[in-house]
C-alpha cells in the first residue's frame, strides 16, 4: 500500500514539475528563467592563401535532378540490411573560358584592329545550392540505421558528391550552354576592346585536343 502511495506521489511530482515548465514556457523572454539564449563563440576566419581563377565565367545551367540511390545485400532482406535515398539536387555549372595558360602570342594587336584567340569555353566545378536541395526519403534496414548512428557523415558527403557529377553531366549533355559561353565571350570582350578604341575585333576559339 505505501508503495503504490509513493507511485502516485512521484506521478504527481513529475505531473507537476511539466505544467510548471509549460506555465514558465509561455511567459515573455525576459520574465521566463529558463528562456534559451546562444552565444556564438566562433573564432575569427584565418585567411589561409589567395588564389588567382584565372577564369571568364560567361554562362551558367541552372539544374535540379532527381537522385534515387539504392543499395541492396545479397541474401539479405532490405528491412535488415539495405538502404535507399531519394534526394533533389538543385544548382548550378558554370561555363567560360580558362585564361590561366594564355600565351602572349594569343592576343595580336594593329591599329585598332585585335584578335584574340582563345581555348574553347569548358565546364568549371558544380555547386550544389544547399538551401534549395533536400532529402525526400531515406529508408534503411536495421544494420545501417544502427551504423548511421555512430557514423561520421560519409553517406551525406556521398550522396552531394554524386548530386555534383549528375549536374555536370546534364550540362555537358546540352550543347546549347558552351555556345552560350562562347557568344557571351564574344559580346564581352569586343564591347570592352570597342571601348577602348579598337573598331575591328576578332575572336576565335580554339577546340581543345581530343585524346
Amino acid at each position: 500500500m505505501k508503495s503504490i502511495k509513493l507511485m502516485f506521489a512521484a506521478a504527481g511530482v513529475i505531473v507537476g514539475l511539466v505544467v510548471a515548465m509549460w506555465l514558465v514556457s509561455i511567459l515573455p523572454g525576459s520574465l521566463n528563467p529558463f528562456s534559451e539564449t546562444t552565444h556564438d563563440r566562433s573564432q575569427p576566419a584565418v585567411l589561409k592563401s589567395i588564389s588567382d581563377l584565372g577564369q571568364l565565367r560567361t554562362a551558367s545551367a541552372n539544374l535540379q535532378i532527381v537522385i534515387d540511390v539504392e543499395k541492396d545485400t545479397r541474401f539479405l532482406p532490405d528491412f535488415i540490411k539495405g538502404e535507399r535515398d531519394l534526394f533533389v539536387a538543385v544548382g548550378s555549372v558554370d561555363a567560360g573560358v580558362d585564361l590561366t595558360n594564355l600565351p602572349p602570342s594569343a592576343i595580336t594587336v594593329a591599329g585598332t584592329t585585335a584578335k584574340i584567340t582563345l581555348p574553347d569555353p569548358v565546364y568549371f566545378d558544380p555547386r550544389v545550392d544547399l538551401d534549395k536541395s533536400y532529402l525526400v526519403s531515406r529508408q534503411r534496414g536495421v544494420v545501417d540505421r544502427v551504423a548511421s548512428a555512430f557514423g561520421s557523415g560519409d553517406d551525406q558527403r556521398a550522396i552531394y558528391s554524386l548530386a555534383e557529377t549528375k549536374l555536370r553531366a546534364a550540362a555537358a549533355a546540352d550543347p546549347q550552354v558552351i555556345e552560350r559561353a562562347r557568344t557571351n565571350t564574344r559580346t564581352l570582350l569586343s564591347s570592352l576592346l570597342s571601348s577602348l578604341g579598337f573598331t575591328e575585333v576578332t575572336i576565335t576559339f580554339t577546340p581543345a585536343p581530343t585524346t
